[in-house]
């Protein structure tokens, strides 16, 4: 009669009558109305045999019995053309069942391997390359990828507009934000390749009511490990070049630099225009033009950032440790040079204005700073004082500071932390500048006070400095 089922074919390989009995006993039991041919095999020979003629749909091995060869059984059965189903039973592990690939079930799994449906009959035409399951598989990996996809652009459209950088005010800043914009991007993507594929796996493979089955036994993949080795190791040596040559951007010097050596201390900043003879606390930078820094400090480490210029550097204390740090504003404004280094008890508060004007007002503001020099010494002493950081440690009004007060010092009589006294003289206040350990003021801490100051400022401007202390009542 056409369409008939065929009869479905059971081999059982054992030379133990009472495995093979039993079994064909629970197969007549559990398909009492499907047509099942069962066949006892008691040898290799007749096992190949059978394998061979009669072509079984399931074949049923006893796991313990020596005379049915496994390996040479597995052997036949893997490089065989006809599907069928494969089950080896050992009774000596509490009834549990191993099955070809070397898996262990227990005997309540054993009974869906015995329920599943069986092979559906060869097609006379050629199977398709493309399976339903792997339809299937691409589906699932066109979906999921079109969403990583929407949420990679999402994520990436939000880091890049919530404003988690300052605005970009120097050429410099451009170069580093493209390389934080590639940061934003791979985060962005791996995000969304991580989080996606797990939501999607969780709401779409999950296990539906009722169902108890067990999921598909996976391995491993080498390809998929090969490839989750080779693309993350490339994607690292990538951002290592673009990090190297933005580096090198950054550094580009420029002819015709604005010079301007920036001196840190405890706790602020002088800017010298060296070739105009200019020393201000306040940094002036005209637009459009680079700046050549050269860092140094009086003290200890400080670290120069201004956040809409992203490049900072060390300004390192010692006449040999000086750094570069070049800067071309793009952007008019006002901005804050702070230290990025911790140096201290002030060191939050270790900040001065920086101002981005135009080359016009920029010449204007240098000519007012060049045609403003001060003929009289106590002037031109207070400004060394303001400028090389002086008056931070040292009060003008009596308050006790780091160091002692300036007021009425001048010609006081000075107790030393050994007992000693001595006379406030202009001797003693050049001694104190120059060599500030070697008269130490009794209630005052040694080796605070810089003792570089020879280096940093001339016979001159150490006799204004003198002067101005002395004209402070």
């Amino acid at each position: 009669m056409t369409g008939e089922r065929k009869p479905r074919r059971v081999l059982i390989a054992s030379a133990n009558p009472l495995f093979g009995k039993g079994l064909m006993k629970l197969y007549g039991e559990r398909w009492q109305q499907q047509a099942i041919q069962s066949r006892l095999a008691s040898s290799m020979e007749e096992t190949l045999a059978a394998l061979d003629s009669w072509q079984p749909d399931l074949v049923i091995v006893d796991y313990d019995d020596r005379a049915i060869h496994r390996e040479e059984f597995l052997s036949h059965f893997i490089t065989g053309s006809r599907p069928m189903q494969v089950i080896l039973v050992s009774l000596q592990e509490s009834g549990a069942v191993v099955v070809y690939d070397r898996r262990t079930l227990t005997p309540a799994q054993a009974n869906d391997w015995l329920n599943l449906p069986w092979q559906p009959e060869p097609s006379s035409n050629p199977p398709s390359r493309r399976t339903p399951k792997m339809k299937g598989n691409t589906r699932h990996l066109l979906i999921a990828g079109l969403l990583v996809i929407v949420s990679t652009a999402v994520l990436y459209f939000l880091l890049t507009s919530i404003g988690l950088l300052p605005e970009e005010a120097s050429q410099q800043a451009a170069t580093i934000d493209r390389l934080f914009n590639a940061h934003f991007f791979m985060i962005s993507l791996l995000f969304s390749m991580i989080v996606v594929f797990l939501v999607y796996s969780i709401v779409v493979f999950r296990s539906k009511p009722g169902e108890k089955t067990e999921g598909a036994y996976i391995k491993g993949n080498n390809r998929l490990e090969i490839l989750w080795t080779i693309i993350p190791l490339g994607t690292v040596i990538a951002f290592s070049f673009f990090g190297a040559r933005n580096l090198a951007e950054t550094r580009k010097a420029e002819p015709q630099a604005l010079n301007i050596r920036v001196v840190a201390f405890q706790w602020g900043w002088s800017f010298e225009y060296s070739d105009f003879g200019v020393t201000s606390r306040e940094l002036y930078l005209p637009v459009d033009r680079q700046a050549l820094l050269s860092l140094t400090s009086r003290d200890v480490i400080h670290s120069f950032w201004v956040p809409e210029f992203r490049v900072k550097q060390d300004a390192l204390p010692g006449e040999n440790l000086v750094k570069q740090l070049r800067i071309t504003p793009t952007r008019i404004g006002n901005y804050t040079v702070m230290c990025a280094e911790l140096c201290g008890g002030a060191h939050a508060y270790m900040n001065a204005p920086v101002k981005v004007v135009s080359k016009a007002d920029f010449d204007q503001w240098l000519g007012t700073q060049v045609s403003a020099v001060i003929t009289d010494p106590v002037e031109r002493g207070k400004k060394w004082a303001e400028n090389t950081g002086c008056i931070s440690c040292h009060s003008l009004d009596g308050k006790k500071l780091v160091g002692p007060t300036w007021k009425g010092l001048y010609g006081e009589t000075v107790t030393l932390a050994d007992g000693t006294t001595v006379v406030a003289d202009e001797t003693y206040l050049r001694t104190a500048i120059l060599d500030p350990n070697a008269q130490i003021t009794q209630g005052y801490p040694a080796n605070v006070m810089p003792s570089n100051y020879s280096s940093l400022l001339t016979d001159d401007q150490i006799n204004d400095l003198i002067e101005y202390i002395k004209s402070i009542h």
